[in-house]
């Protein structure tokens, strides 16, 4: 063979190995992953752009292929929270926190970490409602169930954010405790520019 042909032949491989490692990973990532996956990721990917219709139907599509998919039903209820369709993230997020506690196993840290972000989203909208006790309640639980997962986001947060003390669970059921032992009269139960900054949790 002439040096070109062994040329054209090493660059043939080459290509034909490339593109077999990324068929490969594709097959993997699309054919392979637990049914929902995919659709859950899209999902979070359309939240994370503010595109919440389209999130909607990612998780609707995870849930048709996996129901109680407990990404896709998070994600569902994190998008009913940002389009203030309060009642039906509240159902979301109540037939999540039935389902997990029925269905956990105790070694399961994910879904644990699940749980407590479902708790600790269904107590900021209860929060945003003016359903104070019932959203202390559920931040109580929250960090009951998994305190790490919920509570104030880590340096990389307050770098990117560049807030230094940012809002978490904890400081939030603190306050809210402290106000309701207050008469009704003396209470401050919102101060927007500080209620802005609380983060919903999607472990």
């Amino acid at each position: 063979m002439s040096a070109r042909a062994i040329r054209r032949f090493v660059v043939l491989m080459v290509i034909l190995i490339v593109v077999t490692m990324i068929g490969s990973d594709l097959y993997k990532d699309y054919f392979q992953r637990p049914s929902g996956d995919f659709e859950v990721q899209m999902g979070d990917n359309r939240l994370s752009e503010g595109k919440y219709k389209e999130a909607i139907e990612q998780f609707d599509a995870a849930l048709r292929a996996s129901p109680d998919h407990r990404g896709a039903l998070m994600g569902r209820s994190i998008a009913f929270i940002q389009t203030e369709r309060f009642p039906e993230a509240i159902a979301e997020l109540t037939y999540l926190i039935n389902f997990l506690k029925g269905s956990l196993e105790s070694d399961d840290r994910t879904g644990n970490a699940t749980l407590a972000g479902a708790y600790a989203n269904r107590g900021i909208v209860h929060d945003l409602t003016g359903r104070y006790q019932k959203a202390l309640d559920d931040y109580i639980q929250a960090l009951k169930t998994d305190a790490e997962a919920v509570d104030e986001p880590g340096v990389i947060h307050k770098i990117l954010y560049a807030d230094p003390n940012p809002s978490s669970v904890r400081k939030r059921a603190q306050y809210i405790y402290e106000q309701l032992q207050k008469p009704a009269g003396e209470r401050l139960m919102r101060v927007p520019e500080i209620d802005a900054k609380q983060r919903m949790r999607k472990p």
